[in-house]
């Protein structure tokens, strides 16, 4: 069995090399230690379940929606979730509700109109390690991914809700983004 060395070992090698090659720059390694270290923050981002059909502005979760909801939750249950967003619409809301009750959390609004670069810098600034959800609309969910990760991000259909974007951004602001399906 090959052992891998832990972050750690990893930052105190390379803070050896760095020192033989007489690199002038090397970083300290309790520097090293603590950027290795540093929690990384994972956004999860969804667009709400299905909807109703009323004919309102405002329509309520349908039943497969609120059982999307309850999936959804259960797939979060042994993150660190640390916040829960929603836009001020019942369908997100609802969405939202199952995980943010399953870890005791509160809803926090959002305004789904607002620029998304302003309030992906705002989700960053807020949030150092563990999980947020943030529940949207197809028409800005996949924004406000691509702000989050400054990466390329394909829109969503109307009809589409099962797709998850998970942004995980490491300390040094460094993103990935992972798609995964609740079908």
């Amino acid at each position: 069995m090959n052992a891998q060395p832990g972050p750690r070992a990893r930052a105190w090698l390379a803070a050896l090399a760095l020192a033989a090659t007489g690199c002038a720059t090397a970083a300290r390694p309790e520097a090293v230690d603590a950027a290795a270290a540093a929690p990384a923050t994972t956004f999860v981002l969804v667009r709400h379940a299905e909807k109703a059909r009323d004919g309102s502005d405002d329509p309520p979760l349908t039943e497969a929606g609120h059982a999307r909801a309850a999936r959804l939750a259960r797939w979060l249950e042994r993150a660190p979730l640390r916040a829960v967003y929603a836009t001020d619409y019942r369908r997100t809301r609802q969405t939202a509700a199952p995980a943010a009750q399953r870890h005791r959390l509160p809803v926090l609004g959002y305004d789904a109109k607002r620029p998304p670069g302003e309030f992906a810098a705002e989700l960053r600034r807020a949030h150092a390690g563990g999980t947020v959800l943030v529940v949207g609309h197809s028409n800005t969910v996949p924004a406000l991914a691509a702000a989050l990760c400054r990466c390329e991000v394909a829109p969503m259909s109307e009809a589409e809700y099962g797709r998850r974007l998970r942004v995980r951004v490491a300390a040094d602001g460094a993103a990935v983004l992972e798609e995964t399906r609740d079908e």
